[in-house]
């Protein structure tokens, strides 16, 4: 949610686009904004190819092969004219895992205090940099082994001096905490979960901070001092993608694969198991999303089906759906979460369209605005300003002064 931000409703190739940029290479990662920067990272192929490699993990299916070494970069983009301010190479490397067809080798998404800049490029390592792209320090963690070879995804959080980064794929598993301004290890704490994708929250709750995982076995919480387990539970299927989000004294998490889950923890007092216990506010067992987070918009949660264009609206608190489905006319698959501002909701699809509804009446369709590309990134909303980034540009949509 961007409580300040004021996006345009409306826009195509031919309106309210005040510019668009080719990108140097492939990512899903969703940008991020500081003053009149933008922060995004990429994959570009380089040299010549070779004889494809193919995923041989078990369970491989829909993968790419992979037949040339990355270039994996972090960009600064000028928010004024769409130009490259710097363009910062951190590792190249011929990638050990090509991935599913329908993601990519820069699915991490940056973090910045506004001072340094996050990247984390998974099996190619974490990277500190300031803001001009000076690479400050980096960490080599190994090499992630993921579910049926998908690929990677988790983002790192900052939170005060910490840097806090989940590490869930077939081999060991860890959550890991790092001092933001040197990358010395503060902890490590060892994870009996699998391959997750989703990324940590850290919140507050009676004056403490904690940190929420959601993944395949357990959704936990973590002291964010020390990486002491507080409490943990049940409930939601494997191949966790959609990350938490919190709200009234609660956290949200949900998934979409073996079958279909969402809960409503309440963290006053959680310690230990609480699963089937009365931390556990509400349950859902549908509707519930698969790639896509949930919005958290005042005090109403929102959501699609696993990928697909049904979108539900329930009370944060009690779990209760507030009217029927909505079914979103002119998109289909989605990935990109849904992201709100000024009394409306915007949700991009992987066809190029855009839809945008009216907070608190989802039915109410504001506008339908297709575009010549496929968004799996979020969209992001700031001032005036919607940037929508896919799989070969990067679009800056705001309604042309009069």
């Amino acid at each position: 949610m961007a409580p300040q931000a004021n996006p345009p409703v409306h826009w195509s190739e031919s309106s309210n686009v005040h510019w668009k940029i080719l990108l140097p290479g492939k990512g899903h990662s969703t940008p991020i904004i500081w003053d009149d920067l933008i922060f995004l990272t990429a994959a570009i192929p380089v040299g010549k190819p070779v004889e494809p490699v193919y995923d041989h993990a078990p369970g491989t299916h829909d993968n790419v092969p992979v037949s040339q070494t990355h270039q994996f970069v972090v960009v600064a983009i000028s928010r004024a004219d769409g130009s490259i301010v710097w363009q910062r190479s951190v590792r190249e490397e011929f990638p050990h895992e090509g991935g599913h067809q329908t993601g990519s080798l820069a699915s991490n998404s940056a973090v910045t205090d506004g001072e340094r800049l996050v990247a984390f490029f998974g099996s190619r390592g974490l990277y500190c940099l300031d803001l001009n792209g000076a690479v400050q320090w980096q960490k080599d963690l190994g090499r992630m082994q993921t579910l049926h070879a998908h690929g990677e995804g988790s983002s790192p959080v900052l939170h005060g001096d910490w840097l806090i980064l989940n590490w869930d794929h077939e081999g060991d598993s860890f959550l890991y905490a790092f001092d933001k301004r040197t990358g010395i290890e503060r902890w490590k704490v060892a994870r009996d979960d699998k391959t997750s994708w989703s990324t940590p929250l850290v919140v507050e709750q009676a004056g403490k901070f904690q940190v929420v995982i959601s993944a395949t076995r357990r959704v936990r919480g973590y002291e964010l001092e020390t990486g002491k387990l507080l409490w943990e539970c049940a409930g939601l299927s494997r191949n966790v993608v959609s990350s938490p989000v919190a709200g009234w004294g609660m956290v949200y998490a949900g998934n979409s694969y073996d079958w279909q889950a969402m809960l409503g923890i309440r963290l006053e007092g959680a310690r230990g198991d609480i699963t089937d216990t009365v931390h556990v506010a509400w349950k859902l067992t549908r509707l519930t999303p698969y790639v896509s987070s949930p919005l958290l918009y005042d005090d109403s949660l929102y959501f699609v089906r696993h990928n697909q264009n049904v979108f539900s609206r329930l009370d944060a608190r009690t779990g209760r759906l507030r009217g029927e489905p909505v079914r979103l006319e002119g998109i289909r698959e989605i990935f990109a979460s849904p992201v709100g501002a000024a009394g409306r909701i915007y949700i991009a699809g992987r066809d190029g369209v855009t839809i945008v509804v009216r907070h608190g009446k989802p039915e109410e369709t504001l506008a339908v605005n297709q575009l010549e590309d496929a968004f799996s990134a979020s969209p992001v909303l700031v001032d005036r300003e919607l940037y929508l980034r896919g799989e070969k540009f990067l679009y800056c949509i705001t309604e042309a002064k009069r």
